[in-house]
């Protein structure tokens, strides 16, 4: 009787088994079952990761929970804009009932940019003490989802977020990229498009470089000629152009809304040829030279002894100034191959408490620790691991001294540099730079003999030589950007390359449903499609 009713289950089994191989005859294979991302599969790596429960599954009936602060209400209608056109769901944003996605600013111990995510299957809740933590937890919120919540139009789910708790913060306060606009100018668009891209990976410093030899690109009223003539061409005799004093202001307020704060770069006392030759009487003889649509460096600089150079300085600083609401003004400093030392120091000296006196904090190339950094001034350290042994200990002598330091490698960080001899665009001047050469430093011990507390944080500078397009930012950009946002944000315990290039990797699909253009490196293991 016993094995009779056994024979009778395995005859049952088998012909449920036959059934469903009948049933899908012809039809296309079942997929394959979904699974979330892993908490930790993100990039910047958090802080600390709890893995536990079940997934949350967003669906037709998710609401987007806010506080009733209009930060949260602008940070959950960002959010629910990210998501719609991708889920096909409504998604109100509503400050009422439970459950769903929660946005919530409340105190802790989360500091001006951390944020905790908990996410179980009754839903997941962002809670920072600041609204910048709010949004770079939405940030990773969208890391967990699949890559196709970026696309434009709707997809097939499911809209699975991992369960468990994320505690994040990050290491320095200061995560900067800098795009040059001078050599080749980009239009306000193009600017916010590199503004979302830095956002997605917790960049929070935009740092422009609005005047150089090849183009000056801000209106500045009291000297107009600047932008109107200076900003007419650019390196290989294109158009230029330059920003109006409302499209600065876009562009201030677009960067604001995604946590970023611009820094305005005016290079001096060199790479000034753009104004020299828009103002004869800025040049010590009186004489203004052609424009200039070249790549040389160090042959121009602003006349030291004038005092009208300084009432020029004044001018464009009170200015900018004025137009900028976030803390920094970068004065440049770097490659001022025809400015006297006792020249370059005395420049300085006038110009930095200029700046103070307009309520900038002084940022200048790491060139300014030969002079007298002011109180407060933070120096941009653009060298080489194999700088002369003698600027380096220059750099941390200042550091010692209080002068906080932005770190910059060239030979790491800079991303125009190419990535190999093949790279079609870009530079080699600083060496060739991977993906695993771009990662594989610490900040926190770069340089020798600099106290860790000088160390303010990080910056990726993109230099535009070569660079004409959104698809030239982004190639040059992506995958090393990702990377320096890792190391300006991420624990030190967290930086490891073989572990880095397989969450590196995971981004792929996101950068394709996002329409980002990056070089594949055979460095990282690539998904095949």
């Amino acid at each position: 009787m016993r094995q009779r009713h056994r024979t009778t289950r395995l005859l049952g089994s088998l012909l449920l088994v036959a059934a469903a191989s009948v049933s899908v005859v012809g039809a296309a294979p079942s997929a394959a079952p979904v699974t979330a991302t892993p908490l930790g599969r993100v990039v910047p790596a958090p802080a600390k990761v709890t893995p536990a429960g079940h997934p949350y599954k967003i669906t037709s009936s998710t609401r987007i929970r806010v506080d009733d602060t209009r930060e949260s209400r602008r940070i959950g209608a960002y959010l629910a804009g990210i998501l719609r056109p991708s889920t096909g769901y409504r998604l109100p944003v509503t400050s009422r009932g439970k459950g769903g996605i929660q946005l919530r600013l409340a105190k802790g111990t989360f500091g001006a940019e951390g944020y905790r995510i908990v996410s179980g299957v009754s839903g997941v809740t962002i809670t920072a003490s600041r609204p910048a933590g709010l949004f770079h937890g939405v940030q990773t919120l969208r890391q967990l989802l699949p890559a196709a919540v970026e696309k434009s139009s709707v997809q097939r789910g499911p809209w699975q977020i991992a369960g468990g708790t994320i505690e994040d913060s990050p290491r320095y306060a200061y995560r900067g990229a800098m795009l040059d606009v001078s050599r080749h100018f980009f239009t306000v668009d193009q600017v916010k498009r590199y503004i979302d891209e830095l956002a997605l990976y917790k960049i929070n410093e935009l740092h422009l470089h609005l005047s150089d030899d090849q183009g000056w690109r801000i209106a500045i009223n009291s000297w107009p000629r600047l932008a109107t003539y200076g900003g007419s061409t650019e390196v290989g005799g294109g158009t230029g152009g330059y920003y109006t004093k409302d499209d600065y202001k876009e562009i201030v307020r677009y960067a604001s809304s995604r946590f970023l704060e611009v820094v305005p770069e005016i290079d001096m006392p060199g790479h000034t040829n753009a104004a020299l030759a828009s103002y004869a009487d800025l040049n010590c003889d009186g004489v203004a030279p052609p424009l200039y649509t070249g790549t040389d460096v160090g042959f121009s600089s602003l006349c030291v002894g004038k005092d009208l150079t300084y009432s020029f300085v004044d001018d464009v600083i009170r200015e900018l100034a004025a137009l900028t609401p976030g803390r920094y003004l970068h004065i440049g400093g770097d490659e001022a191959h025809s400015t006297s030392h006792e020249d370059y120091v005395k420049f300085m000296d006038r110009v930095q408490p200029i700046v103070t006196k307009y309520g900038k904090t002084v940022i200048a190339w790491h060139q300014i620790t030969g002079a007298h950094p002011v109180k407060g001034a933070l120096a941009q350290y653009w060298g080489l691991d194999d700088t002369d042994a003698a600027e380096k200990a220059q750099v941390a002598e200042a550091a010692k001294n209080g002068t906080g330091l932005i770190l910059s490698p060239a030979d790491r960080v800079y991303l125009d540099m190419k990535y190999t001899e093949d790279t079609p665009l870009g530079q080699d001047w600083a060496g060739l730079v991977e993906v695993k050469r771009s990662y594989g430093w610490d900040p926190g011990n770069y340089l020798a003999g600099v106290p860790s507390s000088a160390i303010k944080g990080v910056e990726a500078p993109l230099w535009s030589e070569t660079i004409v397009t959104d698809a030239n930012i982004q190639y040059m950009a992506f995958p090393r950007l990702p990377g320096v946002a890792e190391l300006g944000w991420s624990p030190a315990s967290t930086h490891d390359w073989d572990t880095y290039k397989v969450r590196l990797a995971a981004q792929a699909p996101r950068w394709d449903a996002l329409g980002i253009d990056y070089y594949r490196s055979p460095q990282v293991p690539w998904p095949a499609s």
